[in-house]
């Protein structure tokens, strides 16, 4: 028995114009409002996959580790870790996560394995348990990290996963022995060295949590990155080949940062544009 449940993180505002590259604010702004400071609205969702006895979390969103100053920065909406709220409306806690696949070490994708800030207190871990697995080429570029994106990845969390003896490198290829043969892996160097995708078999057809290489339904259109990514031509060309594939085996996305929809099967119309069916504001319980 598996099921799927998508799960509510801290939420974010950030600038339109570098969520959507370079696509005119006259195009973006027809699928996501700006407000007055040219900033969208952008969640930080994660995946629960409940199989086997096991819980485990692909991705943990941006969390609550960062100071007041930077919370502001960043555009963080809530003072409160909110996907450990999520959790606990399933009857979850932290200690309850027995993997937790990271997608890449980015701040809003991994920020929330660390505890909400407090005052004068160091970084603390959470998920006690669980093993954190990710990309060894995309741990080696947190570990060194290039000028651009240095300020996305978070040092004390690279030193606390080292330091707890359960953090797991995986080298690119389909499949993780700890993940088990239902589990297929993606990798992608558009956005970022080395982040996985993970794929998870379920009735109807597969479904894929692609992270940054396609954030939100708007970037479903191939043409559409972000200013984020380091490789914005190869980007398209792997979202490319990962939405063909999808798209012959009736796969379905689950996204991470779009506010409102969490997940939508891949289609394409007569022009070869590709597109989203029955997009879901939320999954509950999908089971195999």
């Amino acid at each position: 028995m598996r099921t799927l449940t998508t799960l509510t993180g801290n939420s974010q505002k950030l600038d339109g114009g570098a969520m959507f590259g370079n696509a005119p604010k006259a195009l973006w702004q027809r699928w996501m409002t700006p407000d007055a400071e040219n900033r969208i609205d952008l969640g930080c969702r994660a995946l629960l996959v409940q199989e086997d006895g096991r819980n485990i979390l692909v991705e943990t969103g941006i969390g609550a580790f960062f100071s007041p100053e930077l919370k502001a920065r960043f555009g963080v909406q809530e003072q409160r870790h909110v996907l450990l709220d999520s959790l606990a409306e399933l009857g979850l806690s932290d200690a309850d996560i027995d993997i937790v696949l990271l997608t890449h070490l980015h701040f809003d994708h991994a920020g929330g394995l660390l505890a909400a800030w407090e005052k004068d207190q160091p970084a603390r871990l959470l998920f006690p348990k669980a093993r954190f697995v990710t990309g060894r080429r995309q741990w080696q570029r947190a570990c060194q990290p290039h000028p651009r994106d240095r300020a996305s990845y978070i040092p004390e969390l690279l030193e606390l996963l080292e330091n707890s003896g359960r953090l797991l490198l995986v080298e690119d290829g389909e499949h993780c022995d700890l993940l088990g043969p239902d589990w297929r892996l993606h990798w992608s160097d558009g956005h970022t060295p080395g982040q996985l995708l993970p794929e998870v078999a379920m009735p109807g057809g597969p479904v894929v949590f692609p992270a940054d290489l396609i954030p939100g339904a708007p970037w479903v259109h191939l043409p559409i990155t972000m200013g984020y990514d380091r490789f914005p031509e190869g980007l398209i060309e792997e979202k490319q080949a990962l939405l063909a594939d999808l798209l012959q085996r009736g796969g379905r996305l689950v996204f991470t940062h779009d506010p409102g929809v969490a997940m939508g099967r891949v289609m394409c119309d007569a022009k070869g544009r590709y597109g989203l069916e029955d997009p879901r504001g939320e999954v509950r319980g999908l089971a195999y």
